[in-house]
């Protein structure tokens, strides 16, 4: 595989007009769409990419559907395309030249992980993060392209204050990402011990109907049922009735078949004040009586 060592090379290999200068460029994705590989065979380059795409429809970038509007290239990263010319958005490269010009990013890596190969996925920026981080690419662009003797001391600060935003939500990101892996846990914790507990009052001689509500786990397990329900949902994909309708199904087809108890025991023990009650909930839920299963319980 091809890896590209300048970035001349490299505007050559995309097929966009030479760089003003060797170690750093910033582009409009809109200006380069006039002559831009819109589909690029992978390669490798030496440099540090950070873009925001405006707007833009693609097939694919570096092998997934781009969904995101913030996203970056790190050195020695495989790179390759499948866009439309509909781009509209900056990005900036530069290479470790212009890197060592600031004193401050001796920890570069460890300052900005999101350029680190394993950490380099797209993110997307809220509006008013996004509204900003293009003022400051048009900041960029503007110094680039102006005579001014110290145009490059602007160029590596608002570079820097480019960096510290997107690693700001960067930060936020792993953090939110951390909740919720904890919140998942959460929720898991939550639907055992709700199984575990619909399980437990089937067999306590002293529930009564109520166990066939989510209500009533719901204050067992001191939350409201609605959120009872909706964390089931997510985790398991049903509903709270759902799992306690199985559960008790489950049970009452294990009473059927491997007890002498009649009808009418079994749905005393499952707590059905009466028995038409649990002949009904039974035929609701399976399409049978509960004597009809018990006559042919392979159905």
């Amino acid at each position: 595989m091809k890896t590209i060592t300048s970035i001349y090379d490299y505007c050559k290999e995309i097929n966009i007009p030479s760089p003003k200068h060797p170690f750093f460029d910033i582009r409009k994705f809109e200006d380069n769409a006039k002559t831009v590989n819109l589909k690029q065979p992978p390669f490798r380059h030496e440099f540090y990419a950070i873009a925001i795409r405006n707007s833009g429809d693609n097939k694919e970038v570096n092998g997934k559907h781009l969904d995101s509007n913030l996203f970056f290239n790190s050195p020695y990263q495989i790179i390759t395309w499948d866009i439309k010319p509909d781009w509209a958005g900056w990005y900036i490269i530069f290479d470790q030249e212009f890197k060592s010009l600031n004193p401050s990013w001796q920890n570069f890596l460890i300052d900005f992980p999101f350029f680190r190969l394993d950490k380099a996925s797209p993110m997307n920026l809220p509006e008013e993060y996004a509204n900003f981080v293009n003022d400051i690419f048009e900041q960029i662009y503007n110094e680039y392209h102006s005579e001014n003797k110290d145009k490059f001391l602007f160029v590596q600060n608002y570079t820097q204050l480019l960096l510290l935003i997107t690693k700001r939500h960067f930060d936020n990101s792993i953090l939110d990402d951390s909740r919720n892996q904890d919140n998942r846990a959460t929720d898991i914790l939550l639907v055992s011990r709700f199984q575990s507990l619909v399980e437990t009052m089937l067999t306590d001689e002293d529930s009564n109907s109520e166990i066939r509500q989510p209500s009533f786990y719901a204050d067992k397990l001191l939350v409201h049922p609605n959120h009872l329900n909706a964390v089931v949902k997510r985790i398991t994909g049903k509903t709270a009735t759902s799992i306690i309708q199985h559960q008790f199904i489950i049970t009452a087809k294990s009473l059927l078949r491997q007890t002498n108890l009649s009808v009418k025991e079994i749905a005393f023990r499952l707590h059905f004040h009466e028995p038409t009650h649990f002949n009904s909930y039974f035929k609701k839920i399976t399409q049978l009586t509960p004597q009809q299963y018990r006559e042919n319980p392979i159905l």
